[in-house]
């Protein structure tokens, strides 16, 4: 089969197509053909060896993937076989290697999908779907009046839309250009700020009626947060979301702290036990599969230009979920 790896750290041209054999399903786990598999901001900060973990060489990068159930292994109800079913490598024992035409997963980690949702739509649900679920859930926005950095992205697109169904008092966007703008208005956002011009950071409080925001949910980091930070309200929540790219000073956190201000930490991975893992997906699935939450695709690209998706992301010109179609 195909699958694309990488044998150097370096720019998106390390990215290349080889053929390994496909995978067999062991006991318990399926055997899944993929039909889209998810790319994220983070894999291209990895390729790069700039994340906060550096991979093993060669590395098989993707960590989530949908499409169809080939084969099962030992112990598995066959069933399964032909159904459809979204893949979250992440949370399994072989976290990587979605950028292929076939995968291998335990079989209890996989998750059902609604016929009326697409193999894409499934890859912007996983981590960028749970990671937006999480934040809202550990952070409610709920009469408060929220920040929401990158909003136009697979992350910030959908906790727009979940945070205002959450009941969020105002949310004010941040996105960079015209049509990422447009993309978070029509998202559910009360304001968007541009956040390729230099004077944003001083609009986020005229877009929230001249007051600060009560919660940022920082998606992005680095030089971002501290940016931002003078926009948060006495008493609000600064939740950091960006492994790797935490750039405060203490000067920053001796601020925040004479503010009342909260510093909260964000990782998905120890979050998703299998049963929340299980149920989080499905209400994700379910919201969009119902035209509740909708999913927006920012590019396609087939195996063999998985370099050009890397692009879009790393030069942040991607509005939406960026997919892989094998």
């Amino acid at each position: 089969m195909k699958a694309v790896q990488y044998s150097r750290f370096g720019g998106s041209e390390v990215l290349e197509v080889v053929d390994i054999p496909v995978p067999v399903a062991e006991a318990g786990q399926i055997l899944v053909k993929v039909e889209a598999a998810g790319v994220n901001f983070f894999e291209v900060l990895m390729r790069a060896d700039r994340y906060a973990v550096t991979p093993s060489l060669p590395m098989f990068p993707g960590v989530e993937a949908a499409g169809t159930v080939e084969a099962v292994g030992e112990g598995v109800d066959p069933r399964l076989l032909g159904s459809r079913v979204a893949a979250p490598l992440f949370v399994s024992d072989r976290p990587f290697g979605g950028y292929a035409e076939y995968v291998a997963i335990d079989a209890n980690l996989a998750a059902p999908l609604p016929d009326a949702l697409s193999f894409e739509e499934a890859t912007a649900l996983m981590v960028q779907g749970l990671t937006a679920l999480h934040l809202l859930r550990q952070s409610p926005p709920a009469n408060r009046a929220v920040l929401v950095p990158a909003a136009a992205g697979g992350v910030g697109s959908l906790l727009v839309q979940l945070a205002r169904g959450r009941g969020a008092g105002r949310i004010v966007a941040l996105a960079g250009g015209r049509t990422k703008l447009d993309l978070a208005l029509s998202s559910g956002a009360d304001a968007a700020i541009d956040s390729s011009r230099d004077e944003w950071p001083a609009q986020i409080r005229e877009a929230n009626g001249g007051a600060g925001v009560d919660i940022i949910y920082d998606t992005v980091g680095d030089a971002m947060t501290a940016a931002a930070l003078p926009a948060l309200a006495p008493g609000g929540e600064l939740v950091f979301a960006a492994l790797g790219r935490f750039a405060l000073s203490v000067s920053d956190i001796k601020a925040m702290i004479a503010q009342n201000q909260a510093l909260r930490g964000f990782a998905l991975l120890p979050l998703l036990l299998p049963a929340a893992l299980k149920a989080g997906l499905a209400e994700l699935f379910d919201l969009a599969a119902n035209g509740r939450l909708r999913v927006a695709i920012g590019g396609r690209f087939p195996l063999d230009r998985a370099g050009e998706a890397h692009r879009l992301l790393e030069e942040r010109r991607s509005a939406g979920k960026v997919v892989l179609v094998p």
